[in-house]
């Protein structure tokens, strides 16, 4: 299973891994000096997570992002909520 995020399609990219060495500028050195420069990867902060999707509960690879943003909603924990929406439907069909 590729790691990927099934919302907004986040993935592992490749970068630099930088080191220096030297005295900044401003602290009275001639500057940084970069000693070596090294690829690594970047990897997304993927959870499984239980959203809705299309109203049914399914389970999700997404990004810490898209949770923290809200994109997606979790199903309530607890049953009775859904009791009480039926309930409610269901008297307004009959009246």
């Amino acid at each position: 299973m590729a790691r990927v995020c099934q919302i907004t399609g986040a993935r592992t990219t490749r970068g630099n891994k930088l080191r220096y060495r030297g005295k900044a500028k401003y602290l009275g050195g001639i500057g940084k000096k970069v000693t070596s420069c090294t690829r690594r990867a970047f990897k997304p902060n993927l959870q499984k997570v239980t959203a809705l999707v299309d109203g049914q509960p399914t389970k999700l690879r997404v990004t810490a992002r898209v949770i923290k943003s809200g994109i997606i909603t979790k199903p309530l924990k607890r049953k009775y909520a859904y009791t009480r929406q039926l309930k409610a439907q269901q008297q307004a069909e009959g009246e």
